[in-house]
């Protein structure tokens, strides 16, 4: 695709008016209930689109990575390691936080708006050849063009939905990640782990190497038996790597990590061998286990010839953020956002905030999506909260607050259904007051709300001493 000369004009409002382009298209982020019969989960438009673009997604390697939970963390941290590696890295993510540009990103940078305009114009000239196409397929294919004129050496792609059928598997990557896989998008992905993995597991690509995070024996099982099935080597992170915490702060955790014995997959030897002590400000165990399958996907396109070394995995684990996972706000009282959205999610949240705020009560903002399975949420975490307030984003899928807080009732804590979520946060630092913690969770758009709402209704001190919360070496 040719560059046209950029040109001077107001890009903010052709920005705004490129953002509505996208979104005039089929658009499953916006849509409340997807049906599995539909006739736009297919990946014919997205290669044709491909041939009429010249292949941008094939002129780079690629880190393609999929699951359920902890595919954004995992995807930024391989990155991140690799960006400090010295290598050009472009990340695709979705969905954003607060703003679009948040998805594409090369060394850290978003996406400017001049070049998602101009892209844009670009891919207009071509939809006409291209029917039904989505706002993810587009909203992909801008990603990789832009990936592809930046000159990357790596790219690294989360999926959006799914992978078999996800538009960003038309690559073809050097490695491939499945994050752990649990309950979600039952309508589209299947009822069963073994059917949402084999769906997970399209991304698997013949002879390609794959890393599989900590998995249920379920998903697990089918996910060796089509890496095999594709010839695939694997690498099993539980097996294939040992770790442990040592230490945890408001802001960062510290953990050991080495390798468990001999890594049959490995010959090129393993960036934690010998051990590696390594601080990333993710927070959470769960975090831990998304940096150990980075690191399995390092050491793997290590041994593909790319240099790399331990002291990367330290400067780029230290450099990641990941707002809106695990972001502590405020350090006491404790106020928590995170974007747990199903169950197993929950689960992960509610012992995180064990872990880092122990003997602490809290209170639950609770935003969800409408097609979300809210029982399995609420049994992971009402046993942790002492009250809640329902609330809703803006965001088209929201789940009305008040019919929300109905369905809460059922589970015997005092429950008011609040909106707008700035309304809902202010009541809930009143309800709170000093003895009492705050987490907003239950959707990627509550926890965008309220870290954007934060600053306009709570002034923080001077300092955050970020003081040690505790250690946990072994004996």
């Amino acid at each position: 695709m040719d560059m046209p000369e950029p040109v001077n004009e107001d890009f903010d409002a052709r920005y705004q008016e490129s953002l509505d382009w996208l979104y005039s298209f089929v658009d499953f982020s916006m849509k409340r209930h997807v049906d599995d019969t539909h006739r736009f989960f297919k990946l014919d438009r997205m290669r044709h689109l491909m041939d009429l673009m010249g292949h941008p997604e094939a002129r780079y390697p690629v880190v393609h990575v999929a699951g359920t939970k902890g595919k954004g963390s995992t995807a930024a941290l391989v990155a991140g390691v690799l960006q400090a590696a010295g290598y050009r890295v472009g990340l695709y993510t979705s969905p954003h936080l607060q703003e679009f540009t948040e998805r594409i990103r090369v060394d850290g940078q978003e996406i400017d708006k001049q070049s998602l305009v101009r892209i844009c114009d670009q891919l207009r000239q071509l939809t006409s050849q291209v029917a039904d196409i989505t706002t993810f397929e587009l909203t992909t294919a801008l990603g990789f063009q832009y990936f592809a004129e930046q000159k990357i050496d790596f790219a690294v792609v989360e999926v959006g939905l799914g992978g078999r059928l996800d538009a960003t598997n038309v690559v073809d990557p050097l490695v491939s990640i499945i994050t752990p896989i649990s309950y979600d998008h039952t309508a589209v992905l299947g009822n069963t782990l073994t059917e949402i993995a084999w769906e997970k597991a399209g991304i698997i690509k013949p002879g390609r190497p794959v890393v599989f995070s900590p998995q249920v024996a379920e998903a697990e099982k089918e996910l060796i038996r089509v890496a095999i099935e594709r010839g695939s080597p694997y690498v099993l992170v539980d097996e294939s790597y040992r770790y442990k915490w040592l230490s945890l702060t408001h802001h960062s955790q510290t953990f050991q990590l080495q390798k468990n014995g001999v890594l049959t997959s490995l010959t090129g030897g393993s960036l934690v061998d010998p051990p590696l002590k390594l601080t990333t400000h993710l927070l959470g165990f769960h975090q831990i286990q998304n940096a150990v399958s980075a690191v399995a996907a390092l050491d793997l396109i290590r041994q593909a010839g790319f240099t790399l070394k331990p002291e990367d995995v330290q400067a780029g684990f230290r450099q990641v953020v990941w707002p809106g996972r695990f972001e502590v706000l405020r350090s006491w009282p404790p106020v928590v956002i995170d974007s747990a959205h199903n169950g197993a999610s929950m689960e992960v949240l509610a012992k995180a905030l064990d872990d880092y705020f122990p003997g602490w009560k809290f209170l639950l903002v609770l935003g969800i999506s409408a097609d979300k399975q809210l029982d399995d949420m609420l049994q992971a975490i009402m046993p942790h909260v002492e009250q809640v307030i329902t609330t809703q984003s803006t965001h088209p899928r929201a789940k009305d607050a008040k019919e929300l807080a109905s369905l809460v009732e059922p589970y015997g804590k005092p429950v008011r259904g609040i909106a707008p979520a700035e309304e809902a946060l202010a009541e809930a630092l009143r309800l709170a007051g000093d003895n009492t913690g705050i987490v907003v969770a239950g959707s990627v758009f509550i926890a965008a709300a309220a870290r954007a709402i934060w600053p306009t209704i709570y002034q923080p001190p001077k300092k955050d001493d970020g003081r040690m919360l505790s250690s946990l070496d072994e004996e």
